[in-house]
């Protein structure tokens, strides 16, 4: 593998290796757009199916941005992709474990030639890595010229909480925190310790990037990066919103010449700040039962929505035999029918960014992975949570209690229980409708521009990586 183009080989690259879950494939493709679009080589390593997934995905970006990353497949055996199980007994998504133990497996040998190539043809490879991948940063440690650093694709938060839960932060801004194991299958939770081990890429890498940035965890970064520096003076770099901020402008420049999804044709239709966008992310699948109540409390509130009723993904996503689409096409019908002209119900993909950039978007009820918090409040959209699983019960306290932005569904605890569609309504009705409301929307707003115009560091990281 010779250097890129006019690139001399005394220059610096980046190796990219995200962990094979949608969260994680996207926000690490942003950061190499971001990274490439400030003159760097940047490869994206990941196995056939999840570069496919995560290049057919992206949003914010121009057609002509991916042409400036170099894709390369990690070659991994042949996996199970099962379908999820709505009605499991717990909401983890544990059809991706067959994936996630054969990447895991299977990944370093082929990550491990790309890295001599590379390394071989720059002045230095810095390899940027999920840091569920410690593979990566070990692979790394070994280039005469490499070294890592793991992005935390979660709150730095959670990071930070996990070494100890009674930290001051806690107690002097009266916020709850249970070590996410809690809302772990014993399986992952082996998986984690044993195999992904991302507390090796936390203690043996150069340092550490994380999707966030002053304006929301300010108080955290100060004390995660104290730790980090006790331990080897090692950096942390707050990039985030790694997500592109977009606004009415950029999006429809962005979209000349292509075929919009009919849900922005129907949003520039409705009034400014009318409509809920209710999604639960690519790993949360709900219970036939819930549904049914979701669709009565959006029916019921009389409120302009948009609601992708979609299952969790599978492990490969272009294995999906187009079983979940099946499964909701007649309730999609039938509902849509019932909401002529104030719902839109889509069981496909839908562009999330689009739609929480978009002037008629209102409020995001979500399930609070970090991704989709992240792009809601970048936006200034405040978050109805309803926590499924992870890191996700955790963020619905900082958003709900410490960023003030949300209102809470569902606590986690009640994750076996049925939500009725009153206490669903209620919910919906007191965030468009009320004073607590207003002012809970005036606050998401506030933290939008804040988030916005924080100073993010990833012209520090840039300097110190071409050092």
């Amino acid at each position: 593998m010779a250097a890129n183009g006019n690139q001399p080989a005394d220059t610096v690259a980046v190796v990219a290796v995200p962990f094979p879950a949608h969260g994680h494939l996207n926000q690490l493709l942003h950061l190499c757009l971001q990274l490439a679009s400030h003159g760097l080589t940047v490869y994206y390593a990941a196995p056939a199916p999840h570069v496919r997934q995560a290049k057919a995905r992206v949003q914010g970006w121009g057609d002509e941005a991916l042409l400036s990353i170099q894709f390369h497949d990690l070659d991994i055996s042949a996996f199970v992709s099962p379908p999820p199980d709505p009605a499991a007994d717990t909401p983890f998504p544990s059809h991706f474990m067959p994936l996630w133990e054969t990447y895991t497996a299977g990944a370093r040998a082929p990550l491990s030639a790309l890295l001599d190539r590379v390394s071989a043809s720059f002045r230095r490879a810095v390899v940027v890595t999920d840091t569920m991948n410690a593979f990566a940063v070990e692979e790394a440690a070994r280039l005469p010229n490499g070294e890592a650093f793991g992005l935390n694709c979660t709150a730095i938060s959670t990071v930070l909480l996990n070494m100890g839960t009674g930290h001051r932060l806690l107690r002097e801004n009266d916020l709850h925190y249970v070590p996410m194991n809690t809302y772990m299958t014993e399986e992952l939770e082996d998986y984690v310790n044993e195999r992904a081990r991302p507390w090796q890429s936390f203690s043996s890498s150069a340092g550490m990037l994380a999707n966030t940035c002053r304006a929301l965890e300010g108080d955290f970064i100060d004390a995660f990066a104290e730790n980090l520096q006790a331990d080897g003076n090692r950096k942390l770099f707050a990039v985030g919103p790694l997500n592109p901020v977009l606004d009415m402008g950029t999006l429809k420049q962005q979209q000349l010449g292509r075929r919009r999804h009919e849900c922005l044709d129907w949003l520039d239709k409705q009034p400014a700040e009318s409509v809920l966008y209710v999604s639960f992310g690519t790993t949360s699948s709900l219970r036939v039962e819930q549904v049914a109540e979701l669709a009565a409390a959006l029916h019921g509130s009389r409120q302009r929505f948009i609601w992708v009723l979609r299952d969790a993904d599978r492990g490969n996503i272009f294995a999906d035999s187009g079983e979940s689409e099946r499964r909701y096409a007649e309730l999609q019908s039938r509902f849509s029918k019932q909401t002529e002209g104030t719902g839109l119900v889509i069981t496909g993909w839908a562009p999330q960014l689009d739609i929480l950039a978009h002037a008629a978007t209102a409020a995001f009820m979500s399930h609070c992975g970090w991704n989709s918090t992240m792009e809601s409040l970048s936006h200034g959209k405040p978050i109805l949570a309803w926590p499924m699983h992870s890191d996700q019960p955790w963020d619905a306290e900082l958003v709900c209690k410490y960023f003030k932005a949300g209102l809470l569904v569902r606590p986690w605890e009640k994750h076996g229980e049925v939500v009725p569609a009153t206490t669903i309504q209620e919910v919906i009705e007191k965030l468009m409708d009320s004073e607590e409301g207003l002012a809970v929307r005036q606050r998401a707003k506030e933290l939008g521009d804040a988030v916005r115009s924080s100073r993010s560091d990833l012209d520090d990281f840039i300097a110190h990586i071409t050092r």
